[in-house]
């Protein structure tokens, strides 16, 4: 595989990790005991860490991916294997 396969789709697993881990460890004003200011939604966050929530999508992300590069190497699980994959008998 090439490296700009492998850095494309490494990109592509962050960014669904990112999306994955971003409601983890949120806690609205009324969960963090802190008074709500005025004009924010009731289910607003309190606070919130882009830095936290890369971190966490950067680990995720690559676990996933050394899965997916595993798999690319060794072929645990093929497209033939794949019930959907398969045509219908005939």
């Amino acid at each position: 595989m090439k490296l700009q396969s492998i850095l494309a789709i490494y990109a592509l697993f962050w960014t669904m990790s990112l999306f994955l881990v971003l409601p983890f460890g949120v806690r609205t004003p009324e969960e963090a005991g802190v008074e709500r200011p005025a004009g924010h939604a009731e289910s607003a966050p309190h606070s919130f860490s882009f830095a936290r929530a890369a971190v966490r999508a950067t680990v995720v992300s690559a676990l996933l991916f050394g899965l997916f590069y595993l798999n690319y190497l060794y072929g645990w699980v093929r497209i033939e294997s794949l019930e959907w994959a398969r045509p219908p008998a005939g």
